[in-house]
């Protein structure tokens, strides 16, 4: 019931506070030691890899499905892809940082839009699917989320598969760190924001 409300405090205050994130780490001299020119994707090797998300934009690919598919209320708000052409850890960092304040942008011009009514949905306990193939992506912090299924016109799918942002840009580790450090690995692998459950699926 106040989640609208509850909204606003949190974009208020997340705003307040995100200049820490430059003073700590943008203008650290040791933070982009450790990450300037470390773990290096091309945009060939971004795209070839299958990578999304900010991975694969922070290597010049142009691919937020918000852009390119939208959905929802995605076509009726004003909102930049940030896109880098570094392809370093960096520019990983870099990307996440402005889509921060993006995602600001996009809930000021939405936030004050929500349809009023009930805030939990009811679905049936058995959903028959009618017979044929349906891919549906969206974009999710870390990339595309894609979802296939197959039905034969029966209650339960004839086959569903999740296609994770996470395995796909966890596909591009061995090609970021081949002639790096060890050390380098944990730069890496955190500006690949990786939720292991969701790769182990």
């Amino acid at each position: 019931p106040n989640f609208v409300a509850n909204t606003k405090e949190l974009v208020k205050i997340f705003r307040k506070n995100i200049h820490e994130y430059d003073e700590l780490l943008s203008g650290n001299i040791i933070f982009q030691n450790r990450t300037k020119n470390v773990g290096l994707l091309s945009k060939a090797d971004a795209i070839s890899l299958g990578t999304s998300g900010p991975v694969a934009r922070a290597s010049g690919v142009s691919c937020d499905v918000r852009k390119h598919y939208p959905y929802d209320a995605y076509d009726r708000v004003d909102f930049k892809e940030i896109i880098d052409e570094g392809g370093d850890c960096w520019a990983r960092y870099a990307v996440r940082i402005e889509e921060m304040h993006q995602s600001f942008h996009i809930i000021d011009q939405l936030i004050d839009t929500i349809p009023e009514g009930e805030f939990v949905g009811k679905t049936k306990a058995v959903i028959k699917l009618p017979k044929g193939e349906f891919y549906s992506k969206v974009e999710t912090a870390r990339g595309e989320l894609g979802v296939l299924l197959v039905s034969d016109g029966g209650s339960t799918p004839y086959r569903v598969k999740f296609r994770s942002p996470n395995f796909s840009n966890l596909s591009a580790l061995g090609q970021m760190v081949k002639g790096g450090k060890i050390g380098d690995l944990v730069a890496v692998m955190s500006t690949l924001d990786l939720v292991i459950p969701d790769v182990d699926r």
